[in-house]
């Protein structure tokens, strides 16, 4: 219990010197973590049912080789993609968004170092080191949280690409 106490502390100082942006790029991590479980959740669960579903409907039509036919395919095979592309342009512009907050820290901070160059003459350098940690704190937070993002959007865009083609290539026209 005491090791959480003093974890709560060490994220309690960390979000204090990092200052306000620091709990703006918190919170688009969270969003963007909370859309790239949920499409985990997705692609390991619903997304089988779905294929699934369309699979079945279109192994249940008894003629497939017309135009109309083509395009019923088509036509299930965009409705299946288009779940399947679900909430991916938010985590991509989640993770775009995210360098873009730690550069708006970074402004922040480098606001707070100049009122205080204004005010003291550069006499207290304690209040110009608290001004900097609020200037690079969130730079690296930002860039933590796009690096994460990235390799998590690389992996989810493979797996949709994927899953897309394997929908086309189950539902054949061959017979």
């Amino acid at each position: 219990m005491h090791a959480l106490i003093d974890a709560w502390a060490a994220v309690n100082a960390f979000m204090a010197s990092g200052g306000p942006v620091l709990f703006l790029i918190a919170g688009l991590t969270f969003f963007m973590w909370t859309l790239i479980f949920e499409r985990v959740f997705y692609f390991n669960k619903g997304l089988k049912s779905d294929v699934q579903g369309a699979v079945d409907q279109w192994e249940g039509r008894g003629e497939r080789k017309s135009w109309a036919s083509h395009q019923i395919r088509y036509a299930m095979i965009s409705r299946v993609s288009e779940k399947i592309q679900d909430n991916m342009d938010m985590i991509q512009a989640c993770v775009a968004l995210a360098p873009l907050f730690g550069l708006l820290g970074t402004v922040w901070g480098m606001i707070n170092v100049f009122d205080v160059l204004a005010i003291t003459g550069g006499g207290d350098a304690k209040q110009m080191a608290s001004g900097v940690s609020m200037a690079t704190i969130p730079t690296m937070a930002g860039m933590v949280a796009a690096l994460s993002g990235v390799f998590a959007n690389t992996y989810l865009a493979r797996k949709a690409e994927r899953e897309t083609q394997l929908l086309e290539d189950h539902l054949t026209m061959d017979h």
